[in-house]
């Protein structure tokens, strides 16, 4: 995707928080693949999926290479949560990045 379309991927995945953490590590892609999976993973744990139900820009995935990574959540993303917990493992390899999420009721 970044080949193809570099901007585009990143004004319509990534907030500017996510797009400047990414692009100040020297293994950025590694990086953004990991936040796309972790949204991903999101999305589908907490049953509305990316389609139209809430937008990737309402989704943040926040760490600093120090501590475990965090979802922070805005909009409708955050009126579906509501006040549950959200628990996030993200890891990536050369080839492919996953995640899981857990939401704890």
């Amino acid at each position: 995707m970044f080949n193809r379309f570099p901007d585009r991927v990143r004004n319509r995945i990534f907030t500017s928080a996510e797009v400047e953490f990414c692009e100040g590590i020297a293994g950025k892609y590694l990086s953004y693949a990991g936040r796309f999976a972790a949204k991903e993973a999101f999305a589908k744990a907490l049953g509305t999926g990316l389609r139209g139900v809430i937008g990737w820009q309402e989704i943040e995935i926040c760490d600093n290479e120090r501590s475990r990574p965090t979802i922070k959540v805005k909009g409708r993303a955050q009126e579906y949560l509501g006040k549950r917990k959200v628990h996030l493992s993200i890891t990536h390899l050369p080839d492919y990045a996953a995640a899981v999420v857990v939401i704890e009721d």
